[in-house]
Protein backbone atom coordinates (compact mmCIF):
# COMPACT_ATOMS: atom_id res chain seq x y z
CA UNK A 1 0.00 0.00 0.00
CA UNK A 2 1.17 3.20 -0.95
CA UNK A 3 1.92 6.43 1.37
CA UNK A 4 -1.24 8.18 -0.02
CA UNK A 5 -3.41 5.01 0.63
CA UNK A 6 -1.84 4.96 4.46
CA UNK A 7 -3.15 8.23 5.03
CA UNK A 8 -6.12 8.09 3.81
CA UNK A 9 -7.97 5.86 6.28
CA UNK A 10 -11.64 6.93 6.02
CA UNK A 11 -12.63 7.75 2.73
CA UNK A 12 -16.27 7.42 3.35
CA UNK A 13 -17.78 8.37 6.52
CA UNK A 14 -21.49 7.33 7.69
CA UNK A 15 -23.25 8.80 10.25
CA UNK A 16 -26.92 8.58 11.52
CA UNK A 17 -29.55 11.35 12.78
CA UNK A 18 -32.50 9.41 14.18
CA UNK A 19 -33.66 7.75 10.84
CA UNK A 20 -31.54 9.32 8.36
CA UNK A 21 -28.15 8.52 7.32
CA UNK A 22 -25.43 10.46 5.65
CA UNK A 23 -23.15 8.84 4.47
CA UNK A 24 -20.11 11.35 3.11
CA UNK A 25 -17.26 11.15 0.76
CA UNK A 26 -13.88 12.23 2.62
CA UNK A 27 -11.52 13.15 0.55
CA UNK A 28 -11.40 17.07 0.75
CA UNK A 29 -7.70 17.29 0.15
CA UNK A 30 -8.65 16.05 -3.91
CA UNK A 31 -12.05 17.36 -3.85
CA UNK A 32 -13.73 13.57 -2.82
CA UNK A 33 -12.57 12.29 -6.47
CA UNK A 34 -13.83 8.95 -6.84
CA UNK A 35 -11.17 6.00 -7.02
CA UNK A 36 -12.61 2.48 -6.52
CA UNK A 37 -10.93 2.17 -3.18
CA UNK A 38 -14.03 4.86 -1.92
CA UNK A 39 -16.36 3.03 -4.68
CA UNK A 40 -16.41 0.19 -2.71
CA UNK A 41 -16.70 2.08 0.68
CA UNK A 42 -19.36 3.79 -0.53
CA UNK A 43 -21.38 0.51 -1.78
CA UNK A 44 -20.49 -1.16 1.73
CA UNK A 45 -22.35 2.43 3.57
CA UNK A 46 -24.94 2.11 1.10
CA UNK A 47 -25.12 -1.63 2.39
CA UNK A 48 -25.16 -0.72 6.10
CA UNK A 49 -28.30 2.12 6.00
CA UNK A 50 -30.07 -0.65 4.20
CA UNK A 51 -30.40 -3.41 6.29
CA UNK A 52 -30.65 -1.25 9.53
CA UNK A 53 -34.24 -0.89 9.80
CA UNK A 54 -34.24 1.95 11.63
CA UNK A 55 -32.97 4.43 8.55
CA UNK A 56 -35.96 5.34 6.17
CA UNK A 57 -33.66 7.90 4.35
CA UNK A 58 -30.03 8.31 3.09
CA UNK A 59 -28.44 11.21 2.24
CA UNK A 60 -25.07 11.16 0.16
CA UNK A 61 -22.60 14.38 0.94
CA UNK A 62 -19.32 15.17 0.35
CA UNK A 63 -17.00 16.80 2.80
CA UNK A 64 -15.26 19.89 2.46
CA UNK A 65 -15.44 22.72 -0.35
CA UNK A 66 -17.32 20.39 -3.00
CA UNK A 67 -19.06 17.48 -3.60
CA UNK A 68 -17.06 15.91 -5.78
CA UNK A 69 -14.80 16.36 -8.71
CA UNK A 70 -15.44 12.98 -10.31
CA UNK A 71 -13.69 10.02 -10.82
CA UNK A 72 -9.80 9.94 -9.82
CA UNK A 73 -7.45 10.70 -12.93
CA UNK A 74 -4.63 12.04 -11.55
CA UNK A 75 -4.50 11.77 -7.40
CA UNK A 76 -1.62 9.84 -5.88
CA UNK A 77 -4.52 7.49 -4.87
CA UNK A 78 -5.73 6.45 -7.99
CA UNK A 79 -6.25 2.74 -8.25
CA UNK A 80 -7.04 2.08 -11.70
CA UNK A 81 -4.98 -1.22 -12.18
CA UNK A 82 -5.80 -2.64 -8.57
CA UNK A 83 -8.10 -5.60 -8.36
CA UNK A 84 -11.41 -5.25 -6.04
CA UNK A 85 -13.83 -7.69 -5.49
CA UNK A 86 -16.93 -7.66 -8.10
CA UNK A 87 -20.00 -6.71 -6.56
CA UNK A 88 -22.20 -5.00 -9.76
CA UNK A 89 -21.19 -7.54 -12.37
CA UNK A 90 -20.17 -10.87 -12.50
CA UNK A 91 -16.78 -10.01 -15.06
CA UNK A 92 -13.24 -11.23 -14.27
CA UNK A 93 -10.84 -9.35 -12.75
CA UNK A 94 -9.18 -6.42 -14.93
CA UNK A 95 -6.04 -5.61 -13.79
CA UNK A 96 -3.83 -7.91 -15.62
CA UNK A 97 -5.80 -7.36 -18.32
CA UNK A 98 -4.31 -5.35 -21.75
CA UNK A 99 -5.92 -2.65 -23.97
CA UNK A 100 -10.04 -2.23 -24.42
CA UNK A 101 -10.15 -5.42 -22.10
CA UNK A 102 -8.79 -3.76 -19.39
CA UNK A 103 -10.82 0.12 -19.56
CA UNK A 104 -14.24 -1.83 -20.14
CA UNK A 105 -14.02 -4.52 -17.82
CA UNK A 106 -13.58 -2.14 -14.90
CA UNK A 107 -16.04 0.48 -16.10
CA UNK A 108 -18.54 -1.41 -16.39
CA UNK A 109 -18.31 -2.74 -13.33
CA UNK A 110 -16.89 0.35 -11.09
CA UNK A 111 -18.83 3.26 -13.17
CA UNK A 112 -21.78 2.22 -15.22
CA UNK A 113 -22.62 -1.21 -13.03
CA UNK A 114 -22.14 0.53 -9.42
CA UNK A 115 -24.55 3.59 -10.20
CA UNK A 116 -26.97 0.95 -11.46
CA UNK A 117 -27.10 -1.10 -8.39
CA UNK A 118 -26.99 2.61 -6.38
CA UNK A 119 -30.21 3.41 -8.22
CA UNK A 120 -31.68 0.45 -6.99
CA UNK A 121 -31.26 0.80 -3.03
CA UNK A 122 -34.64 0.79 -1.83
CA UNK A 123 -34.60 3.91 0.48
CA UNK A 124 -35.45 7.12 -0.95
CA UNK A 125 -31.79 8.73 -1.55
CA UNK A 126 -30.79 12.84 -1.73
CA UNK A 127 -27.79 14.05 -3.04
CA UNK A 128 -26.61 17.30 -0.69
CA UNK A 129 -24.19 19.11 -3.42
CA UNK A 130 -22.32 21.90 -2.48
CA UNK A 131 -19.39 23.59 -5.06
CA UNK A 132 -18.62 21.45 -8.03
CA UNK A 133 -20.25 18.24 -9.05
CA UNK A 134 -18.37 17.46 -12.55
CA UNK A 135 -18.30 14.52 -14.68
CA UNK A 136 -18.05 11.13 -12.68
CA UNK A 137 -19.56 13.26 -9.68
CA UNK A 138 -23.01 13.81 -11.66
CA UNK A 139 -23.48 9.39 -12.10
CA UNK A 140 -23.23 10.08 -8.16
CA UNK A 141 -25.69 12.84 -7.49
CA UNK A 142 -28.02 11.37 -10.71
CA UNK A 143 -28.53 7.90 -9.05
CA UNK A 144 -29.98 9.33 -5.88
CA UNK A 145 -33.78 10.06 -6.14
CA UNK A 146 -33.55 13.96 -5.06
CA UNK A 147 -30.70 16.41 -5.14
CA UNK A 148 -30.74 19.53 -2.60
CA UNK A 149 -28.07 21.79 -4.01
CA UNK A 150 -26.63 25.23 -2.20
CA UNK A 151 -26.34 28.16 -4.24
CA UNK A 152 -22.51 27.79 -5.05
CA UNK A 153 -23.29 24.49 -6.58
CA UNK A 154 -21.86 23.96 -10.10
CA UNK A 155 -22.50 20.79 -12.47
CA UNK A 156 -20.88 20.15 -15.22
CA UNK A 157 -19.94 16.84 -17.72
CA UNK A 158 -16.56 18.19 -19.87
CA UNK A 159 -15.74 14.43 -21.00
CA UNK A 160 -16.53 15.63 -24.78
CA UNK A 161 -13.31 17.14 -24.29
CA UNK A 162 -11.98 13.79 -24.14
CA UNK A 163 -13.90 12.77 -27.68
CA UNK A 164 -16.08 10.75 -25.28
CA UNK A 165 -20.11 11.35 -25.61
CA UNK A 166 -20.62 11.94 -21.39
CA UNK A 167 -19.79 9.83 -18.14
CA UNK A 168 -20.16 5.85 -18.06
CA UNK A 169 -24.03 6.36 -16.34
CA UNK A 170 -25.38 8.45 -19.07
CA UNK A 171 -28.22 9.72 -17.84
CA UNK A 172 -27.88 12.92 -19.12
CA UNK A 173 -31.17 12.97 -21.52
CA UNK A 174 -33.44 12.00 -18.67
CA UNK A 175 -31.79 14.12 -16.14
CA UNK A 176 -32.88 17.42 -18.72
CA UNK A 177 -34.48 17.49 -22.10
CA UNK A 178 -32.49 16.11 -25.00
CA UNK A 179 -31.79 19.64 -26.08
CA UNK A 180 -30.04 20.95 -22.90
CA UNK A 181 -28.29 17.82 -22.52
CA UNK A 182 -26.79 18.25 -26.05
CA UNK A 183 -25.70 21.65 -24.74
CA UNK A 184 -24.55 20.41 -21.42
CA UNK A 185 -22.29 17.97 -23.21
CA UNK A 186 -21.32 20.25 -25.96
CA UNK A 187 -20.44 23.33 -24.51
CA UNK A 188 -18.80 21.52 -21.26
CA UNK A 189 -19.00 24.78 -18.93
CA UNK A 190 -20.26 24.89 -15.56
CA UNK A 191 -23.97 24.87 -14.93
CA UNK A 192 -24.76 26.91 -11.75
CA UNK A 193 -27.46 25.67 -8.78
CA UNK A 194 -29.88 28.24 -10.46
CA UNK A 195 -29.65 26.94 -13.86
CA UNK A 196 -29.77 23.60 -13.19
CA UNK A 197 -33.10 23.75 -11.01
CA UNK A 198 -34.20 25.62 -14.15
CA UNK A 199 -33.46 22.26 -16.17
CA UNK A 200 -35.23 20.32 -13.79
CA UNK A 201 -31.86 18.63 -12.59
CA UNK A 202 -31.73 19.14 -9.24
CA UNK A 203 -35.24 19.32 -6.63
CA UNK A 204 -34.22 22.40 -4.60
CA UNK A 205 -31.63 25.40 -4.22
CA UNK A 206 -31.07 26.57 -0.53
CA UNK A 207 -28.13 29.15 0.80
CA UNK A 208 -24.92 27.32 1.31
CA UNK A 209 -25.33 27.92 4.71
CA UNK A 210 -28.87 26.32 5.50
CA UNK A 211 -27.60 23.03 3.10
CA UNK A 212 -27.37 20.63 5.98
CA UNK A 213 -30.62 21.81 7.93
CA UNK A 214 -32.72 22.30 4.78
CA UNK A 215 -31.39 18.35 3.30
CA UNK A 216 -32.12 17.32 6.80
CA UNK A 217 -35.81 18.79 6.74
CA UNK A 218 -36.62 17.21 3.35
CA UNK A 219 -35.16 13.62 4.85
CA UNK A 220 -37.12 13.47 8.01
CA UNK A 221 -39.97 14.54 6.09
CA UNK A 222 -39.89 11.45 3.91
CA UNK A 223 -39.27 9.70 6.63
CA UNK A 224 -42.46 9.92 8.19
CA UNK A 225 -44.31 8.21 4.79
CA UNK A 226 -43.89 3.98 5.68
CA UNK A 227 -40.59 2.41 4.75
CA UNK A 228 -42.51 -0.30 1.94
CA UNK A 229 -44.65 2.32 0.60
CA UNK A 230 -41.49 4.91 0.11
CA UNK A 231 -39.33 1.56 -1.84
CA UNK A 232 -42.23 0.77 -3.92
CA UNK A 233 -43.09 4.20 -5.26
CA UNK A 234 -39.13 4.63 -5.50
CA UNK A 235 -39.30 1.16 -7.45
CA UNK A 236 -42.61 2.47 -9.56
CA UNK A 237 -40.69 5.44 -11.04
CA UNK A 238 -37.70 3.91 -11.85
CA UNK A 239 -39.52 1.35 -13.76
CA UNK A 240 -41.03 4.17 -15.77
CA UNK A 241 -37.59 5.13 -16.44
CA UNK A 242 -36.69 2.35 -18.06
CA UNK A 243 -39.43 1.67 -20.19
CA UNK A 244 -38.84 4.95 -21.39
CA UNK A 245 -35.64 3.68 -22.75
CA UNK A 246 -33.18 4.85 -19.81
CA UNK A 247 -31.40 1.22 -19.63
CA UNK A 248 -31.12 0.68 -23.24
CA UNK A 249 -29.76 4.01 -23.54
CA UNK A 250 -26.82 3.58 -21.19
CA UNK A 251 -25.89 0.34 -22.98
CA UNK A 252 -26.07 1.48 -26.42
CA UNK A 253 -23.78 4.36 -24.92
CA UNK A 254 -21.51 2.78 -23.04
CA UNK A 255 -20.44 0.95 -25.84
CA UNK A 256 -19.58 4.95 -27.81
CA UNK A 257 -17.90 5.68 -24.78
CA UNK A 258 -15.46 2.58 -25.43
CA UNK A 259 -15.31 3.51 -29.18
CA UNK A 260 -14.16 6.86 -27.87
CA UNK A 261 -11.31 5.33 -25.40
CA UNK A 262 -10.38 2.96 -27.71
CA UNK A 263 -9.64 5.66 -30.65
CA UNK A 264 -7.87 7.70 -27.78
CA UNK A 265 -5.47 4.77 -27.15
CA UNK A 266 -4.50 4.29 -31.23
CA UNK A 267 -4.64 8.38 -31.61
CA UNK A 268 -3.07 10.09 -28.11
CA UNK A 269 -0.89 9.04 -25.05
CA UNK A 270 -3.79 6.97 -23.16
CA UNK A 271 -6.95 6.13 -23.49
CA UNK A 272 -8.32 9.98 -21.87
CA UNK A 273 -6.60 11.68 -24.46
CA UNK A 274 -3.71 13.13 -22.73
CA UNK A 275 -6.16 15.33 -20.21
CA UNK A 276 -5.39 15.66 -16.96
CA UNK A 277 -7.06 17.18 -13.59
CA UNK A 278 -5.38 20.30 -14.54
CA UNK A 279 -6.12 20.40 -18.04
CA UNK A 280 -9.53 19.50 -16.51
CA UNK A 281 -9.92 21.79 -14.23
CA UNK A 282 -9.03 24.52 -16.58
CA UNK A 283 -11.60 24.11 -18.89
CA UNK A 284 -14.00 24.51 -16.01
CA UNK A 285 -13.12 27.92 -15.01
CA UNK A 286 -15.84 29.89 -15.04
CA UNK A 287 -16.33 33.00 -17.49
CA UNK A 288 -15.53 35.41 -15.20
CA UNK A 289 -12.50 33.79 -13.81
CA UNK A 290 -11.58 33.80 -17.54
CA UNK A 291 -12.47 37.12 -18.25
CA UNK A 292 -9.65 38.46 -15.20
CA UNK A 293 -7.08 35.76 -15.94
CA UNK A 294 -6.47 36.62 -19.97
CA UNK A 295 -7.30 40.61 -19.02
Amino acid sequence: MDHQQETEKDLVLFSKEENVAIITMNRPRFRNAQNARMTHELDQAFNRAIIDDEIKVIILAGSGKHFSAGHDIGTPGRDIHKNFSRIATNWWDHGDKDGAENIFVREQELYLGMCRRWREIPKPTIAMVQGACVAGALMLAWVCDLIVAADDAFFADPVVRMGIPGVEYFAHPYMMNPRQAKEFLYMGERVPANRAYEMGMINKVVPAAELKTETMAMAKKIGEMPRFGLALTKKAINQAEDRMGMRDVMDSTFALHHVAHAHNSLTSEDHLAGLNPKSMAASLKDKNERTKNES
